[in-house]
């Protein structure tokens, strides 16, 4: 019961600090206290309001063009919410079909799709995404596009292995004992089965895309340099660090929270969705 409360209060903790990126990600332009791109060099690298030196009007401080941290910090949320949802959907979609696809029928099929995976998996991951992103161009879809063509494995690897222990369980038996087909088998039977994993899987996926897109913005192959991208605040702010630590501080904090909430909130439902672990 103790082990059940503790993941309980995982999946909430890691839910409620996504969902303030993700309302940050939605309502910048209402919750941002200034424009992220307005400059005011006479308020050029102000510490944060409760250091001193620092202005309440600048929670966070400013960057050394008196451009303010908190509302590109807000802004900075919008391409990683947006890379992190639609690249570990479109990862997701790309590894559960073929990892349900081999897992179920087996035989050839299973052997190529996971020689697929063993050879896709032993090329660098962020190496090969800076490789893609530089071929196809710049850009939000193109950062979406290089994370699936990255991370589908994972879900192909952990759905195929799941769905090959669910097709062996008696209810797909039954189901093809009273005449459905294996394609309706797959989709009606096993999938749902699967769901919950797949639940689990999507967000940790988050959490990986939302540090690929920040290494991605820091070498500069992410969105346009206009906008603030929190790769991009911590590439900014590695050039100042000794004089404004909280340049490079900042950004990485909020990197780093996001990936927590994404990996706690992962965890906990795991634990909660998992009979297994539940008892």
């Amino acid at each position: 019961m103790t082990n059940r409360l503790h993941f309980q209060k995982r999946v909430w903790a890691g839910a409620a600090l996504l969902a303030v990126v993700i309302m940050c990600a939605l309502l910048a332009p209402w919750i941002a206290p200034h424009d992220p791109l307005e400059q005011d060099l006479m308020a050029a690298s102000l510490p944060p309001a409760w250091s001193a030196g620092g202005e309440a009007a600048y929670l966070f401080g400013t960057d050394t063009l008196g451009r303010d941290i908190l509302s590109r910090l807000i802004y900075g949320a919008r391409p990683a919410m947006i890379v992190a949802f639609a690249g570990a959907t479109l990862a997701a979609l790309i590894g559960t079909v073929l990892g349900l696809w081999a897992g179920f029928h087996g035989g050839a099929v299973d052997a190529v799709v996971s020689r697929l995976v063993d050879v896709w998996m032993s090329f660098p991951a962020v190496l090969l995404s800076i490789v893609l992103v530089a071929v196809i161009g710049t850009g939000l879809g193109s950062v979406v596009l290089a994370i699936a063509v990255i991370d589908w494995t994972r879900f192909c690897r952990v759905v195929r292995a799941e769905t090959q222990v669910q097709a062996s369980l008696d209810y797909v038996t039954s189901a093809r004992t009273i005449g459905q087909s294996r394609g309706a088998t797959l989709w009606r039977e096993v999938l749902p089965n699967v769901a919950p994993l797949l639940l689990t899987l999507f967000t940790l996926e988050m959490g990986i895309a939302v540090v690929i897109e920040a290494i991605l913005s820091f070498v500069g192959l992410s969105v346009s340099s206009d906008m603030p991208t929190w790769g991009g605040l911590v590439q900014e702010g590695r050039l100042y660090v000794n004089q404004t630590p909280w340049l490079l501080g900042l950004p990485i904090a909020a990197i780093a929270a996001t990936v927590l909430a994404c990996n706690a909130l992962g965890d906990g439902l795991r634990a909660s969705l998992d009979p297994l672990l539940e008892r």
